[in-house]
């Protein structure tokens, strides 16, 4: 272990996620030996995320005002609406170009093992949105996992007895994946989700 200033960035940076001790550790080295003009803008960076960065308002994305970028395009329609779990997921989502409707961010997915319920999501301002009578169609993009699935299931409930739409996101196999590869549960979705050709 080392001592002082240099131990107290290693603690720091292990504390991020995915960042584990050996990492730390690489990364604190690196900024010890980076050029201090490198350091600083690192640090101003930091610092202004923490500054200027808030939940939009209408969504809950990652927004530098009120609203995020998505919820002031006017040429989006408000008939679709897309459930993700985190903010992260709405920029995969617009990396493919396909989506022009709106967002909502939950802030998670439900996980009673963590300790996280429909009360600590962004559920309720969800259905308050579904409320206007606006939305015809409401996507699940929530993560193919155990909580993303639990959550998804939950809304689906939620939402049903209101008319309207509710659709999922298909899963199944990768594109340029081997069929020998495929766990049961992907491999089971892929035949579920099957089209004509």
């Amino acid at each position: 272990m080392y001592e002082g200033a240099i131990q107290d960035l290693i603690d720091e940076l292990g504390r991020l996620p995915g960042v584990g001790p050996k990492s730390a550790q690489r990364i604190a080295f690196h900024v010890l030996s980076a050029d201090p003009a490198d350091v600083n803008r690192l640090s101003t960076a930091l610092r202004k995320v923490k500054e200027l960065v808030r939940f939009c308002t209408i969504c809950f994305n990652v927004a530098e005002s009120e609203q995020c970028r998505v919820c002031r395009d006017p040429r989006r329609t408000n008939e679709v609406l897309c459930v993700v779990e985190e903010p992260k997921d709405v920029v995969a989502i617009e990396r493919t170009g396909e989506f022009r409707g709106r967002y909502h961010v939950l802030g998670g997915a439900i996980n009673p093992l963590e300790g996280i319920g429909p009360d600590n999501l962004r559920i309720r301002e969800l259905l308050q949105r579904l409320g206007t009578g606006e939305v015809k169609e409401l996507i699940l993009a929530t993560d193919p996992n155990t909580e993303g699935e639990a959550t998804a299931t939950y809304l689906a409930i939620m939402v049903k007895p209101m008319g309207i739409a509710v659709t999922r996101l298909a899963s199944g196999l990768p594109v340029g994946g081997d069929l020998e590869y495929a766990d049961e549960i992907t491999l089971g979705r892929a035949f579920e989700g099957r089209r004509a050709v």
